[in-house]
């Protein structure tokens, strides 16, 4: 069974209560006529909407082998969850999954994972790239003192989404900066405890939810940019390139992923050649699927209904230095 086929289980759904409607429509009641107004819409639309989420787990052992078959080298973090789901099976126990860091170069595929983990499990799926962030509070929001100020992304994907126990996937969390007053890692370090994480207090709402149930997947090049307490909250996978063989697989789940998304893809055989995948085993996932989509396009306009090798471009797209003189 391919990526693309990977479906989304069957989960049994309870309700988690992911904050206090008492303490809210106190928050609300407290707010002087000068106070802020996405403050003040964010806590009614709060009371509208109501304090439950869904709280989904799978209702059977889901098809964890079919994603090692598709994703190889993530096998040593699959096998874990799946002693884990087993745990909860036929009881009323929620699934318990420690927070996950993946190590690995770029392009491999660990963002890819974190989003199929989440069509795995029946649960939504959240991206917050950490590279881009210099304050923590874009995680655990900033105060409605300050202009423009608005929740952090734990608090939207709880508050404003349907799950109390979404996938939040954190990518590149060795490339976060900031100063020592803005740490972009510090919410991690409560978040990241499921006790604390209970009573998680966004600084804009300052209301406490419940972010307990949160899975968390982290991605990282490299360990050693990443402070050791962090390191501790975290099962911490190692996740090789893919061998030749895997490789391989990659290339033709990636090429069913993209040949089943779109109406032309049905001009196209199910399968890749040999020559043609032999084309793309030394390509990491990311650039697999770069090249592929161009292959497509390359074929077409060659009038063909099948990727050739000459299709296959690995180094399309990567940044080329400019000519001097």
């Amino acid at each position: 069974m391919t990526t693309a086929m990977v479906k989304q289980e069957i989960a049994v759904a309870s309700f988690s209560r992911v904050y206090d409607l008492d303490e809210v429509e106190t928050a609300l009641n407290g707010l002087g006529e000068g106070a802020n107004d996405a403050l003040r819409a964010t806590y009614e639309k709060m009371l509208k909407t109501g304090n439950l989420r869904f709280c989904v787990k799978p209702n059977r052992m889901p098809s964890i082998d079919d994603l090692i078959d598709a994703l190889p080298n993530f096998s040593a973090p699959l096998d874990d969850i799946r002693k884990q789901v087993a745990l909860c099976l036929e009881t009323e126990d929620r699934l318990e999954l420690m927070p996950i860091l993946l190590l690995g170069e770029p392009g491999i595929g660990k963002t890819h994972f974190a989003k199929q983990l989440a069509r795995l499990l029946g649960t939504a799926y959240q991206y917050v790239a950490m590279s881009s962030l210099t304050a923590g509070w874009i995680l655990s929001g900033a105060s409605s003192q300050w202009k423009n100020a608005k929740p952090g992304k734990v608090f939207d994907a709880l508050v404003n989404g349907s799950y109390a126990n979404p996938v939040i996937a954190v990518d590149e969390i060795d490339k976060a900066s900031g100063d020592s007053q803005y740490d972009p890692l510090g919410a991690l370090y409560s978040l990241l405890e499921h006790d604390t994480a209970e009573s998680f207090i966004d600084e804009f709402a300052e209301i406490p939810i419940n972010a307990g149930n949160v899975i968390w997947i982290a991605t990282a090049n490299d360990e050693c940019a990443i402070p050791e307490p962090i390191l501790n909250r975290m099962n911490v996978y190692e996740i090789p390139p893919p061998d030749h063989a895997g490789a391989r697989r990659i290339a033709q789940c990636i090429y069913d992923e993209i040949r089943g998304a779109h109406n032309w893809g049905l001009r196209f055989p199910e399968t890749l050649g040999d020559a043609t995948l032999d084309a793309l085993k030394r390509a990491s996932p990311r650039q697999m699927r770069r090249a592929i989509l161009n292959g497509f396009g390359a074929a077409r306009i060659a009038g063909r209904d099948r990727i050739e090798p000459a299709d296959i471009r690995v180094d399309y797209g990567n940044r080329r230095k400019a000519i001097g003189f």
